[in-house]
């Protein structure tokens, strides 16, 4: 049996250098290959144009690329673009790009699925299959980087990992691929600009603390109250509001930096002055903001909340002193806004954006 060829992304540096040595190929071809691989984001070895035509032909012999394709590509009246890729096991996963007058965002996804069954959320009625490689998530990044400049004439300038999947539960392979985004040996990019998002995983927020984490954090709370909380995400039985304000203390503490709050209005449920209470006095712990989200649709019996309760809401959070902003959803058309993101390929097969 053929042995399968293994993709040059997933070797070490160690073994890269040795196969070059093996080749008689010079040492600094190891950076040039590097270069072509993490901060130009070559899909072939066709691309690493400043190699031999001889190296060239002995990489295609030794490696592959396992690179991630687009299924299907679909734009919103807003701007806003989801992509759906299908992985070298043809696997699927959403990725999308959200274009603002100042900046574009893309919203990278880190599992398969989602094991965590939030139940406002679609992804989490996908059940999950796997984490995805770190070369995966990058893959994710470099294809939209492209077809950012295509649709917007301009690259990536931020990034979120609110896709799919819990990146606290893939913990390895999301922190390889910011070290990939934001090191001047990769993207270059700020670590301002990244934002991890997790339901609450305390032992990740906790890692994350202890390894001195310089991107943003934000936390899918959308409840102060335990009960609740524990009805529309099960991930609080094992992850409680106490041990999150605790662990969260510590990362403030050792890092220095503001919590993000993210706060689904889900009418009936959350929106209440009593639960905008609870959450003023959950907030004291430590300095945050809080972002407002209105509820996208899914298949769920979740309702979102009036605009009348909301701002109720916010102006009772705002006369506590705390930071809100008010995110209005975009790419909801599409199936492409927060909490939508599911493997619906069928559903869009006319859709594709040419």
């Amino acid at each position: 049996m053929m042995r399968t060829k293994p993709d040059i992304r997933y070797i070490s540096e160690e073994e890269l250098g040795l196969f070059l040595k093996e080749n008689g190929e010079s040492a600094f071809r190891l950076k040039q290959i590097k270069e072509w691989l993490w901060k130009k984001g070559a899909v072939c070895f066709n691309e690493m144009t400043n190699l031999s035509v001889v190296l060239r032909e002995k990489l295609t012999t030794a490696f592959t690329f396992q690179n991630l394709t687009i299924s299907q590509e679909l734009q919103s009246c807003d701007g806003t673009v989801k992509f759906v890729f299908t992985l070298h096991d043809n696997r699927k996963i959403e990725g999308v790009l959200i274009p603002s007058p100042d900046r574009v965002t893309t919203c990278l996804s880190s599992q398969v699925g989602c094991p965590l069954g939030c139940q406002f959320c679609a992804t989490g009625t996908m059940g999950f299959t796997r984490n995805l490689h770190f070369t995966e998530i990058w893959d994710q990044f470099n294809v939209m980087n492209r077809k950012a400049l295509e649709y917007y004439g301009k690259e990536i300038t931020n990034i979120v990992y609110m896709g799919m999947g819990e990146p606290l539960l893939n913990y390895d392979n999301v922190m390889m691929s910011i070290q990939l985004l934001s090191t001047e040996s990769g993207k270059g990019m700020s670590s301002s600009r990244i934002t991890l998002s997790t339901v609450g995983i305390t032992k990740g927020i906790r890692q994350l603390a202890d390894d001195g984490f310089k991107a943003g954090l934000a936390i899918s709370l959308h409840s102060a109250d335990e009960e609740i909380r524990k009805r529309i995400m099960p991930v609080t039985k094992t992850n409680s509001l106490v041990e999150l304000q605790n662990v969260l203390r510590y990362f403030v503490e050792k890092t220095g930096k503001r919590i993000t709050f993210e706060y689904i209005m889900l009418h009936g449920i959350n929106d209440s002055l009593d639960d905008a209470e609870k959450l003023a006095r959950y907030c004291k712990s430590f300095p945050v903001k809080i972002n407002i989200i209105e509820y996208n649709s899914t298949d769920s019996f979740f309702k979102g909340s009036p605009q009348k309760t909301v701002d109720t809401f916010v102006r009772f959070l705002e006369s506590r002193n705390l930071i809100v902003n008010i995110r209005k959803s975009k790419g909801q058309d599409i199936r492409a806004a927060c909490g939508q993101l599911v493997k619906r390929v069928q559903e869009f097969k006319d859709s594709k954006v040419q």
